[in-house]
């Protein structure tokens, strides 16, 4: 049985939600409250030392990393494919999750908020000069890639692959800060074209478990 530990809120833990639904695999969703900070408990430090989520126990093992836990997932259950066929999309389908992971994902991050306001002492409106300045730059990136290669369905293929896994939570985080999507039209297709599969609809944030409204 796949155990994952998780919080609704979480973007990472939304990929992997993603990856699990449309792969069809059953997993127990294990709750980890990050805004009452119990990723930093010792029960769940045990679990993960990097006390992050999400965290996926397979078999008595833990994997961490969403681009971890999504590629052992893809190698476990290899059908359907989260990947293109072809080995270019495929290569383009993992530098577009890349770039939302490794350039894009911190602007985003609970702890790095908390920093910025804290131990920088930003106050919200440049707090959010800075949030909006650097998603501006990613997401004009990640809609350049996708000029860049044949128009599919999906982001790089006619099924979702590990793009769209990455880029659905990204969408669905600055929608609620209201950030302007309107000059990226390709990727509101794409995610359009997502959101309408049930798989990403049961990964959702508002129809997991510990869901709270308005939080």
């Amino acid at each position: 049985m796949l155990k994952l530990y998780n919080f609704f809120r979480n973007s990472a833990g939304h990929r992997v939600r993603i990856a699990l639904h449309l792969k069809g695999l059953d997993f127990e969703y294990v709750s980890i409250d990050i805004r009452a900070g119990r990723q930093h408990e010792a029960a769940y430090q045990a679990v993960n030392p990097l006390m992050l989520i999400p965290a996926l126990e397979h078999d008595g093992h833990v994997i961490t990393q969403s681009s971890a836990i999504i590629e052992y997932l893809e190698e476990l259950h290899p059908d359907p494919s989260l990947l293109p066929a072809d080995p270019l999309a495929r290569a383009r389908s993992r530098a577009f999750a890349a770039t939302i992971a490794a350039e894009l994902h911190a602007m985003n991050n609970l702890r790095v908020h908390k920093f910025l306001d804290g131990e920088l002492g930003l106050d919200a409106a440049q707090r959010n000069t800075w949030f909006q300045h650097w998603n501006k730059v990613g997401f004009a990136a990640l809609e350049a890639q996708l000029a860049a290669a044949p128009k599919t369905r999906f982001a790089f293929a006619d099924h979702p692959t590990v793009a769209d896994i990455f880029l659905v939570p990204q969408v669905y985080n600055l929608r609620r800060v209201k950030f302007d999507l309107a000059p990226y039209p390709r990727i509101v297709e794409i995610a359009a074209a997502c959101e309408a599969l049930s798989a990403f609809q049961k990964a959702a944030p508002e129809a997991q478990p510990d869901y709270v409204e308005g939080q």
